[in-house]
């Protein structure tokens, strides 16, 4: 088994982070800055930084502040967010950016998964998958920060994403967000069985032992979480400790 990644989830809405239930983010957890500059003290092995609101508008990318984040984050920083062009993508790997996620923009031009990876490497892909159970082991695709069905199954959509060229999966399930009552461990498990790239557990942890079981029991290669981090007293170094006393291995400078 690879060592797996421990990586908090920052949602950037206008002036700052934001956190909420169901992916409704409206309880503001403080600037981005400062955040950043904390989890880099604390083990943390990568970054996802989100802008939940650019599917929604035709304004160019925010490049000027994420320009000032990348430059305060030591660690392997992911960007998404209304991210439909791949000059998008080369203006954020220039200014620092490491990987690209991209979610919304998928659905109506597949190709760009293509476009990227092609361009810039497999590594640099994060597809972004938000998920809704429609049914017994049924869960459907949402785009536009989980707000629009798309009618596409999830099983299905992360084939596509993989031969499209993606470089990993962050599935996140959309009821399960916020809740901090657990990852949907059966989603995960039919993602991980879908594809042979890394898939990130995103949505429901609450304890380090939900992180444990998403690796253990559903086959995730990384878990991604907010609320935990937010609020509570659990840490990142915390999780990778919990991981290594159940045999996963992390990595660690402990």
């Amino acid at each position: 088994m690879l060592k797996v990644r421990v990586i908090p989830t920052l949602l950037w809405k206008q002036f700052g982070l934001v956190k909420g239930i169901g992916f409704d983010s409206w309880r503001r957890v403080g600037p981005v800055l400062p955040a950043i500059k904390v989890y880099n003290q604390r083990e943390v092995d990568e970054l996802i930084l989100v802008d939940i609101l650019a599917h929604g508008v035709n304004d160019d990318l925010d490049v000027e502040s994420v320009d000032d984040f990348a430059h305060e984050c030591f660690v392997p920083f992911t960007v998404g967010g209304g991210i439909s062009k791949v000059e998008q993508v080369q203006r954020l790997l220039q200014i620092g950016a490491d990987k690209i996620s991209i979610n919304t923009a998928a659905y109506a031009t597949p190709k760009l998964i293509n476009e990227i990876s092609y361009r810039y490497g497999t590594q640099c892909v994060v597809a972004s998958v938000d998920a809704k159970c429609i049914g017994h082991q049924k869960w459907q695709c949402f785009s536009h920060a989980g707000h629009k069905a798309t009618g596409r199954d999830v099983v299905d959509w992360v084939k596509e994403l993989a031969d499209r060229g993606a470089g990993e999966i962050l599935i996140t399930s959309i009821e399960r967000d916020g809740t901090m009552q657990g990852y949907d461990l059966d989603l995960i498990e039919k993602v991980v069985e879908a594809v042979n790239i890394p898939v990130i557990a995103s949505g429901g942890a609450g304890s380090y032992q939900h992180m444990v079981e998403a690796v253990l029991k559903a086959g995730a290669s990384a878990v991604a979480a907010a609320s935990i981090f937010h609020y509570t007293e659990q840490t990142p170094l915390g999780a990778k400790v919990a991981m290594e006393i159940a045999g996963i291995p992390v990595r660690s400078k402990f």
